[in-house]
């Protein structure tokens, strides 16, 4: 079993995907004009309208509302990128700080409130687990 993706789901669609081809710099595949994927190597985020819901069930998800998940980018400077989203009008939590495992992490939130982390491995212990 791999996991592929994660989906959000969104009232806004076109505001949270310019956000997400913002802070990665990757290009949105739209599908529709309900779900669009950014896909880097290894996986995929992709995000759905609430319009998408429909074809689940009524009430299976509500957009903004997350407040136990965090998910995590890998990126080559975290202290690069912090000016970049702190430009993007996004909320952020942490600016870029060592935690003690080794990574040196931005946390912000996206426009539905979301948050994301930003990484960049410092020890050496953390950078042999992302070689």
């Amino acid at each position: 079993m791999n996991l592929v993706s994660v989906r959000m789901i969104t009232a806004d669609i076109k505001r949270l995907v310019q956000f997400f081809e913002d802070a990665t710099g990757t290009t949105a595949k739209w599908a529709t004009d309900d779900f669009a994927e950014l896909t880097s190597g290894s996986f995929t985020l992709a995000i759905g309208s609430t319009r998408t819901l429909a074809f689940f069930g009524e009430g299976v998800a509500q957009p903004a509302t997350n407040k136990s998940i965090i998910i995590e980018f890998l990126v080559e400077n975290v202290d690069d990128d912090y000016e970049r989203i702190k430009a993007l009008n996004s909320e952020v939590v942490q600016k870029p700080t060592t935690m003690p495992w080794g990574n040196r992490s931005l946390l912000f939130r996206d426009p539905d409130g979301n948050l994301i982390n930003f990484f960049t491995p410092v020890s050496d212990e953390a950078k042999k687990k992302f070689a």
